[in-house]
């Protein structure tokens, strides 16, 4: 999964906790309504925003402990104590505070950006898929997310490929040569992972972001709802030009 707030403002996120928990105003309802449903990823946060809401209204239904009800029942009153709101409180917070974390971070932990980043200094294990749908795609997935033929547009043949898993993810990297030069293309299997900080720039429509990975640039951005990476010595430019590429319609973002 994407990490859908991070790139938000605080008054968008604020206009999401209150349409998720009922307190949006009327007036202002229908049009964060409508700019919800112009995105899958809104959409997609507005119902975690719910989920947290869910979690932190269902303590208040908390069953009352059976001693603290047989106590009543027998005519005693119960002895208050003063630091019992306070602990009642820091349950809530915990709780709260938890679901938040899977909200903001996309789920379980995993790799950062950059530790996936790394598999592109690794050597090829086997030899490059070939290509297919009239050399726009090679023939390989993960999880329905092709890897791009880069030959015929940009002149990068596929010349090898690696398997790995990284902090509990599966991710798989497709290397590319012209001209001496090599990049690296990596998928991570699963949910997105949260993007770097910065301003991300946009390219063909795609959101991408970059960020330094030892002597090299990386460039990272979401397909399908998975995390891409490309890495390589060449310019930010061309890493943004072959992220962005659609392949003539034939890959799917």
């Amino acid at each position: 999964m994407t990490d859908p707030g991070s790139n938000l403002s605080e008054r968008e996120l604020a206009d999401l906790a209150a349409l998720a928990d009922g307190s949006l105003p009327s007036e202002r309802r229908a049009a964060v309504e409508a700019w919800v449903a112009s995105s899958p990823e809104l959409q997609e946060l507005l119902e975690r925003q719910r989920a947290v809401v869910a979690a932190t209204g269902a303590l208040a239904d908390e069953p009352v402990p059976a001693s603290l009800r047989a106590g009543v029942s027998a005519g005693e009153r119960p002895r208050r104590s003063r630091h019992a709101p306070r602990l009642a409180f820091a349950g809530a917070f915990a709780v709260a505070v938890a679901v938040l974390a899977l909200v903001f971070t996309g789920g379980p932990a995993g790799p950062t950006v950059a530790e996936a980043a790394q598999l592109a200094a690794r050597a090829p294990s086997g030899p490059a898929p070939a290509s297919q749908a009239g050399g726009t795609q090679l023939a390989l997935d993960v999880d329905g997310v092709v890897f791009p033929d880069l030959l015929e547009s940009y002149g990068w043949r596929a010349v090898g490929v690696r398997r790995d898993t990284v902090d509990g993810r599966d991710a798989t990297t497709v290397f590319y040569e012209k001209g001496g030069e090599r990049i690296a293309y990596v998928i991570v299997a699963g949910d997105g992972l949260p993007v770097p900080s910065g301003e991300p720039t946009n390219r063909n429509g795609v959101r991408l972001h970059a960020l330094p990975v030892d002597d090299l640039v990386a460039v990272t951005w979401q397909r399908l709802g998975h995390t891409c990476i490309l890495v390589g010595s060449v310019s930010r430019d061309e890493l943004f030009t072959l992220a962005s590429w659609r392949g003539d319609g034939t890959l799917r973002y």
